[in-house]
């Protein structure tokens, strides 16, 4: 009764963005992954509430489209929508969850179909982290010259874009990179500002390919962490407090860590992020100096 109750509440909802327009002819009805997060009923719960909706007549499921509002044709499937509904998965679930399978089914088309835009996962992949990389541009150079601030605002960009998609930083290698015109835009602003700072061409490439590979590499845990508060239902904090009991007899075998075991600081990785980008700056700004000294006549 409960679960049916929910899904009458989605169907009047949808009912009325149909009817005030909200909803066109031809458009595109939300998917049931998408009421699913939207209205935060059971997967189960948004099929029926489509079922409900078609059973009206107000909608129709168009092969290779999905379900849409009776009326005009839709837009056809296109490579574009495939990359969108991919990355709409893999933002909720990870990649772990993310199969052409998955993908057609968001779509509410036949799993082959989408081979004709994207001809395996691993392209799907590349194509999805080209996408969000493309969400937002390097900033442009300062005129003064900051290169630290240009640094640090690339880095932030780098940071908050890994930290909305959490499945990005892992499938991204810095030995083996892949083609993503939208990551070598970062890329290429990286290397521009410390290539100002006046090192040797090796020094800039591996002070720059450095930098973005730590920052991604601390990324990395963003996943992982989402993965741990979906599985133990605590967040960083509550954890940590549940496992000071099993630290405790550890701890005198190792003093310097017993000594800090009790200071109160933040250590979420929002907060490592801003540590570990600190440091980096200093280095390079110590490194700027130490050349600096050295060029100086004696």
């Amino acid at each position: 009764m409960k679960q049916n109750t929910a899904s009458l509440r989605v169907v009047a909802e949808l009912r009325e963005r149909i009817r005030s327009g909200d909803l066109a002819p031809g458009d595109a009805v939300p998917s049931a992954r998408r009421i699913v997060r939207e209205f935060g009923v059971a997967l189960a719960t948004a099929t029926k509430a489509l079922a409900l909706l078609r059973d009206e007549g107000l909608v129709r499921a168009m092969p290779g489209v999905g379900t849409i509002v009776r009326g005009e044709r839709a837009p056809e499937l296109s490579r574009a929508r495939i990359v969108e509904a991919a990355i709409s998965i893999a933002d909720d679930e990870g990649t772990a969850a993310l199969t052409m399978r998955s993908v057609a089914r968001e779509l509410g088309v036949a799993t082959m179909s989408l081979y004709r835009h994207v001809p395996h996962k691993d392209a799907l992949l590349v194509a999805m982290a080209d996408a969000v990389l493309g969400e937002q541009s390097p900033p442009r150079a300062h005129r003064n010259g900051n290169w630290r601030a240009e640094l640090e605002a690339l880095a932030r960009l780098q940071w908050d874009g890994y930290r909305r998609h959490r499945w990005l930083a892992p499938m991204l290698s810095m030995t083996r990179p892949q083609r993503l015109p939208n990551g070598m835009r970062f890329t290429d602003a990286v290397l521009a500002a410390i290539a100002r700072l006046g090192f040797d061409d090796a020094t800039t490439l591996a002070s720059g390919i450095s930098f973005i590979a730590v920052i991604n590499g601390m990324a990395v845990g963003l996943q992982a962490e989402r993965e741990a508060e979906r599985d133990t239902g605590m967040d960083h904090d509550e954890w940590m407090r549940t496992q000071e009991a099993a630290f405790a007899p550890l701890l005198p075998r190792f003093p310097t860590l017993a000594r800090f075991s009790t200071v109160e600081t933040d250590l979420s990785l929002d907060a490592q992020f801003e540590c570990v980008l600190a440091v980096v700056l200093d280095g390079l700004g110590a490194r700027l100096g130490s050349r600096r000294s050295r060029d100086q006549p004696q």
